[in-house]
């Protein structure tokens, strides 16, 4: 059986070119939501008396702050930490990549929690009020990860929609045995179809997730529900499309099954889901009396 695979279409991945500095595409989506998530808080603090849009401002910018500050973080030590013991200047090269979603949502996390304490707010009131807002910014992300042709997926030769991507070589790490004594050979072959992973999370962790966090019902007023919702969903999305996504080369799988995605994802829909069950029997409790 022929499958007719498809090409990964060339979009070259700087943007634009301003006085000799290059604007990725990557850099640009970032950009683009981060503008439409500043619109939608200001429209959302102005119908809502208890929002001042100037403070929440500032906890946007320095959620941003968090955000990178705790994703670069996060990559160096969750996926590349020995490197990073050998070479700790490492931590700083950001030009080469590497930034870890779960790093970033910690760092977020800090921030808000500090920004709670500073101005006197329920640091739930505050999540629940942002994370409706985050899956813009992660959809749009997953777009700028496939336009640079990167966080591609896992060879799938039987689909029809897998996509060839330039530079997705494949590498396989084979053990051979002598004398008791393992030498280690990376054996690499060409470009093979693979699934387009970063649609399959643009799809889930940005469009579908955006819904399932704005969706108007009773439930909404629960505190936390959105906080704990986000988590639970999330980490859900992640720990599916990590079946599809080729895993960080320097980590490879856990027990031959698991990434660190998954590993990490896990966390996440064990709080949220403890957190809905909570708040939940606390909302029955209090109609019920």
């Amino acid at each position: 059986m022929n499958i007719q695979y498809l090409s990964f279409p060339q979009i070259n991945p700087i943007a634009i070119t301003i006085y000799g500095i290059n604007i990725y595409w990557y850099s640009l989506m970032y950009l683009i939501s981060f503008l439409f998530i500043v619109n939608i808080l200001k429209l959302k603090s102005h119908n809502n008396l208890y929002w001042n849009y100037k403070e929440n401002e500032i906890l946007l910018y320095l959620s941003f702050i968090g955000l990178l500050l705790g994703g670069r973080l996060g990559y160096t030590l969750f996926y590349n930490l020995q490197y990073f013991l050998i070479h700790p200047i490492s931590l700083f090269q950001v030009r080469e990549g590497g930034m870890s979603f779960h790093g970033g949502l910690i760092g977020a996390i800090l921030v808000i929690f500090i920004y709670s304490i500073y101005y006197k707010k329920n640091f739930l009131q505050l999540t629940d009020f942002i994370v409706p807002l985050v899956p813009l910014g992660l959809g749009m992300g997953r777009i700028g990860n496939f336009i640079n042709g990167e966080l591609w997926g896992r060879v799938a030769i039987n689909i029809p929609w897998a996509i060839i991507f330039p530079n997705s070589t494949q590498s396989d790490l084979i053990y051979i045995q002598n004398n008791q004594n393992y030498i280690y050979l990376f054996i690499k072959y060409g470009n093979l179809p693979r699934h387009p992973s970063q649609i399959y999370e643009f799809f889930l962790e940005g469009l579908i997730l955006f819904i399932i966090l704005n969706i108007k019902f009773v439930k909404r007023k629960i505190l936390g529900y959105n906080t704990s919702m986000f988590l639970l969903f999330y980490g859900i999305f992640r720990i599916f499309v990590e079946f599809f996504r080729e895993p960080d080369v320097q980590l490879g799988l856990f027990f031959n099954y698991i990434t660190m995605g998954q590993i990490l994802s896990l966390p996440m829909v064990f709080i949220g889901f403890l957190m809905i069950l909570y708040h939940t029997t606390q909302k029955n409790l209090i109609n019920s009396s």
